[in-house]
């Protein structure tokens, strides 16, 4: 556990908290301000809703949501600094009920003896368990404590319903090219940064670090960190930071994938699919690819697909999904990517049905919410000893005695239409078979109307 005020009882508010030398690039150039805060317009920029409350100092609790280095820690403490609050910090990775309530304690004693409050910071807040995240709701729900909350996953699913309710909850983006400029030009500028060396990144350099960070600020002020100090002064004293030196500082690109990552990733890959956009699938693709998804389960997502959203109107798609889903589980990697890219292209590119899944979610409604239609007599077993006696299989035409192998009988017992083929690929066919069964019982149904 970690605990400091930003802001000592007897100082002005302009004081920050003092960060070592040798603490990393990205602790030194923290943002002092709102001002100097960088990213996040749409919550931060003037008139929108999270500046006015700061500004107002009219806020409870507060979750901020976003991947990794995009400023939840700096904007938490910039909170404390604008309101004069006192700003304790607890990780949801080591601290226990005890720790929380202990400085709920000393909260409601400053608050008594200084008038002050306290931010109470909860970094990865996703990691409290329930019990954790109970102990806070009394002393959020009073105002003893100021909840600022950050999490990389998101709150709906990992914080409680009640804890939510009593909070404002902002998404934080990734940091845009323009943004990522500012910040390496501001750890250039910074006091405590580089302002005492004469630091120059080439336009290829920026641009590969805008590349590689994917939106992230710590990331490109470590790897900025790692060009500056390994290189060495040119004949004009310029610590010159070229393509080279920046592919250099950072060994593999990384991207953002935890678990919102995986779930909104292979929604956008099952989307693509369903969109007949095979460019776009197979670029998601590769992103899970990249990310280390497990291949077994692309594959069956896959084998999902051919069936949900191909159907009939391409029946080869659930044989060509099930066998690449057999091989890659053999293969693996890196030669299952060959066999996975083909399914999905594949199956971007084939026409598209989901009549069949519609019909079984519309037979099971029925099944849940109506009286279930009795088996009709003439279609139940009649294989058993006594069965002939209770009327079973009494009047059931055998199809394969008839021309076409089709005769018309009921076998429902009440009229219902569950399976719609569409006029795409094979479904077509298929819509063409039943339109035509369709007519044969129309006239039969007629034939016994007029007698």
């Amino acid at each position: 556990m970690k605990q400091f005020d930003l802001i000592a009882e007897n100082e002005p508010s302009e004081n920050i908290l003092r960060i070592c030398e040798d603490a990393p690039l990205a602790a030194r150039v923290r943002p002092g301000s709102l001002a100097e805060y960088i990213g996040q317009n749409h919550i931060l920029g003037e008139g929108q809703l999270l500046r006015r409350a700061v500004e107002a100092d009219r806020f409870s609790s507060i979750l901020l949501y976003g991947p990794p280095g995009v400023g939840k820690t700096s904007l938490a403490e910039l909170i404390a600094l604008k309101t004069s609050s006192a700003f304790i910090r607890l990780s949801g990775v080591t601290s226990t009920v005890s720790d929380i309530r202990k400085e709920i304690s000393a909260a409601i004693t400053r608050k008594s003896l200084h008038g002050r409050k306290t931010i109470l910071f909860v970094d990865e807040i996703h990691r409290l368990n329930k019990s954790q995240q109970d102990v806070l709701l009394p002393d959020v729900e009073s105002g003893v404590i100021r909840l600022v909350g950050a999490t990389t996953y998101n709150p709906q699913f990992y914080v409680i319903e009640a804890l939510l309710s009593r909070s404002i909850l902002f998404a934080l983006e990734p940091l845009n090219d323009d943004e990522i400029s500012q910040v390496i030009d501001r750890a250039i500028e910074h006091p405590s940064g580089y302002k005492h060396l004469d630091v120059e990144v080439v336009a290829d350099a920026r641009k590969f670090f805008c590349m590689v960070c994917e939106g992230d600020a710590r990331k490109v002020l470590t790897a900025l960190e790692i060009a500056v100090l390994t290189t060495q002064p040119d004949s004009e004293n310029i610590v010159l930071i070229d393509l080279a030196v920046a592919e250099s500082s950072v060994q593999q690109k990384a991207i953002v994938y935890g678990d919102d990552g995986h779930y909104d990733t292979i929604s956008a890959f099952i989307k693509s699919m369903r969109g007949s956009d095979p460019d776009a699938a197979v670029y998601w693709l590769a992103k899970m690819l990249h990310a280390g998804e497990d291949i077994r389960f692309i594959a069956r997502r896959l084998v999902v697909f051919a069936s949900e959203d191909v159907g009939n109107a391409d029946p080869r798609a659930i044989t060509l999904t099930s066998s690449v889903m057999e091989s890659v589980e053999k293969i693996g990697m890196p030669e299952a990517r060959i066999l996975l890219s083909q399914a999905v292209t594949y199956c971007a590119t084939a026409p598209k049905s989901n009549a069949s899944y519609a019909a079984i979610d519309a037979a099971l409604d029925d099944i849940k919410k109506e009286r279930v239609v009795p088996v009709p007599k003439h279609l139940r077993d009649a294989h058993y000893k006594g069965a002939k006696k209770l009327g079973h299989g009494e009047g059931y035409k055998y199809p394969h005695s008839f021309e076409g192998s089709f005769v018309v009988q009921d076998y429902i017992g009440v009229p219902k239409k569950y399976y719609n083929p569409v006029n795409s690929g094979y479904e077509s066919t298929i819509s063409e078979r039943i339109n035509y069964w369709d007519s044969l019982r129309e006239v039969s149904r007629v034939e016994v109307v007029n007698g």
